[in-house]
């Protein structure tokens, strides 16, 4: 049995005793904004929080000096790049405005293979003790059989490179629980998954990001300054997010790239849900084969066939309330 109380949540159970704390985005893009929150809190107990990100920006304009290693590259906020998407540089310049540490880690994207060695090399850099994937959306909870995986590629290689590290606490979370349905996920299937995980004593709870909070005052300013900076690809999924810590409801569009499409938000989508991440992967029914990979386009292609290759995923059905 667990030493869970619910005076503490157990996110921060599993955190009490880390005092160096990677939090990383699982799936590219603007992911690592999900961790904003948690970063903040985080700080706020006195621990040693660093950010890093798997990115889709175009590293290969960053200078040599900024490459800790193969696969993995320090950001800050004059690090050159794509002027109309850099994540990363986007977060570390806001981060700057903030007077906090500038500095924003980045992977390319990759196989397994590669992302865990990259993975490994910042783990020893900066002697952290407890590393946390963070997921905008919930694809990265989701196992395999289901009818609609989201876009697991980024996910999923994070999730395996993180796996197979060891002398460190392995977390998974998750936020903005219902903005994969426009991607295919059955929600029902994320809370059957967790109520698995909660069988084996690996589901660590659900926790809204409180309102009117430091940790929700930084999050909606850093997603605000992306917006602005990053004009042509605003994050959807962050967007949706903020909108719902602001009491938001319904269809609400913060960017025109959301046009066309009916949204619904609403309060969960501002709740963490958080998970022990060694449990999580080894439900994930076809993340063995993903070991041997090198590229993302290698990743793409076994998840393909995976997929191809069910008999019978689980059917989608409505969460009935």
């Amino acid at each position: 049995m667990s030493s869970y109380r619910l005076a503490e949540p157990p996110l921060f159970t599993r955190l009490r005793h880390a005092s160096r704390v990677l939090i990383a985005g699982a799936g590219g893009g603007f992911d690592v904004y999900g961790g904003v929150p948690l970063a903040v809190a985080l700080e706020g107990l006195g621990k040693k929080v660093h950010l890093a990100n798997l990115s889709f920006s175009d590293l290969r304009r960053t200078p040599i000096d900024d490459w800790l290693a193969p696969g993995v590259a320090a950001i800050g906020p004059e690090t050159v790049g794509n002027d109309d998407y850099f994540p990363e540089r986007t977060l570390a310049r806001w981060l700057a405005s903030t007077d906090r540490e500038p500095t924003v880690y980045a992977f390319p994207k990759s196989g397994v293979r590669p992302l865990r060695s990259a993975y490994r090399a910042l783990v020893d850099h900066l002697n952290v003790d407890a590393l946390v994937l963070i997921d905008g959306g919930t694809d990265i909870l989701l196992r395999g059989d289901e009818a609609g995986l989201g876009t697991p590629q980024e996910d999923m290689t994070s999730l395996a490179a993180v796996a197979g590290l060891d002398d460190l606490d392995r977390l998974v979370v998750s936020v903005g629980f219902g903005i994969d349905a426009y991607h295919g996920v059955c929600h029902a299937h994320v809370l059957e998954n967790l109520a698995a995980l909660q069988r084996r004593n690996a589901y660590l709870g659900a926790l809204s990001i409180p309102p009117g909070s430091p940790e929700s005052d930084a999050y909606i300013a850093a997603v605000a300054h992306s917006l602005a900076e990053t004009p042509l690809r605003p994050s959807i999924v962050h967007s949706q997010i903020a909108s719902a810590l602001r009491g938001e409801f319904g269809d609400v569009h913060t960017t025109d790239r959301t046009d066309g499409t009916q949204l619904f938000v609403n309060p969960l989508m501002a709740i963490y849900l958080a998970v022990d991440l060694p449990t999580l992967a080894s439900t994930v029914e076809y993340l063995p084969l993903l070991e041997v990979t090198d590229h993302a386009y290698q990743v793409a292609q076994l998840i393909e066939a995976h997929l191809t290759s069910r008999p019978h995923p689980r059917p989608s059905s409505p969460i009935p309330h």
